[in-house]
């Protein structure tokens, strides 16, 4: 096991090396440059020469990447040619923000799908497991760019209920993570009912009914649990997905977020700050399937042997 899980970390390395390379010589390779923009077009040569200095980029390329990769072994993910502070301390101020997001959003496709998942399952071909397969198939439909503005003008503009955007409150986390979970609670409750019908097909289901179990102990305590296995996997595959899609959603509700952040510095090209909010997302999306790994194997002992 701790092998298994050693190298499985081992695997990370050259994907978050890869994500960071990729994109360093992406942000570099789009036509502009990031201090003619900051300073402006009647800055003089010398400020311009100045500031490049200052940002290491008045050097080749390739010494940019290797002083880059040296910060990051340091802890030292550079300094915002926008805002002029550290790149960690943005992070460190935005990531709270998204992962509450995140999780909150998490939260609310597994309290929507798994109730939904199973009563679809158990009440399978009637009227509501028909009603509850074309809820899902109608929260897949709507993205997220789609969805935002909707649940604003009617929860917020026209109910009055919650706050527009901003994060003032608890309040203003409930919109964004309904944006973020209904697709997600959409695909994972199908996942639920496939795999639950499948659990309930099987001998040990029919063994525990004939022991007397009741129905709710066969369905929630021994089908439940190993219809759980896969959907997993699926959660900790989509939590990149929810990452991706709080780029748009912070941008829609304006959540002081690592999405939010990232939007800002790509579009003025701040190259430190569109690498370290990136490096950031990966390494959680990283970290995240290590712990779907770990919990794989908590609910299915096969994988332990």
């Amino acid at each position: 096991m701790i092998r298994r899980l050693l190298t499985r970390m081992g695997y990370m390395l050259p994907v978050l090396w890869l994500v960071v390379s990729v994109v360093f010589l992406l942000i570099h390779l789009v036509p502009g440059d990031p201090i003619q923009a900051m300073l402006g077009e009647g800055a003089a040569g010398a400020d311009i020469q100045a500031a490049r200095h200052a940002y290491n980029l008045d050097v080749p390329l390739p010494t940019q990447y290797l002083r880059y990769w040296g910060g990051v072994f340091h802890g030292d993910l550079g300094k915002s040619i926008r805002l002029n502070k550290p790149v960690r301390d943005l992070i460190v101020q935005a990531y709270p923000a998204t992962l509450s997001l995140t999780l909150s959003a998490l939260l609310v496709a597994i309290l929507l799908s798994i109730p939904a998942g199973v009563r679809s399952a158990t009440r399978r071909n009637r009227w509501d497991d028909r009603v509850l397969g074309f809820v899902s198939l109608l929260g897949l439909s709507f993205p997220n760019f789609a969805l935002g503005p909707i649940l604003i003008l009617l929860f917020a503009i026209k109910l009055d209920l919650l706050p527009v955007s901003g994060a003032v409150s608890w309040r203003s986390l409930v919109l964004p993570a309904v944006t973020m979970g209904a697709s997600l609670a959409a695909i994972l409750t199908r996942m639920v009912r496939t795999s639950m019908l499948e659990e309930l097909g099987q001998d040990y289901i029919r063994t525990a009914r004939a022991k007397g179990l009741s129905e709710r102990s066969v369905v929630y305590r021994h089908a439940l649990r190993n219809a759980m296995i896969p959907v997993v996997t699926v959660i900790g595959l989509q939590f990149g997905a929810l990452l991706a899609g709080a780029i748009v959603t912070e941008t829609i509700f304006a959540w002081p977020g690592i999405g939010r952040l990232t939007i800002s510095a790509i579009n003025n090209r701040d190259y430190s700050l569109v690498q370290g909010c990136l490096l950031c997302i990966g390494l959680t999306y990283v970290a995240v399937n290590f712990l779907t790994d770990i919990l794989y194997s908590a609910l299915n002992p096969r994988i332990r042997q």
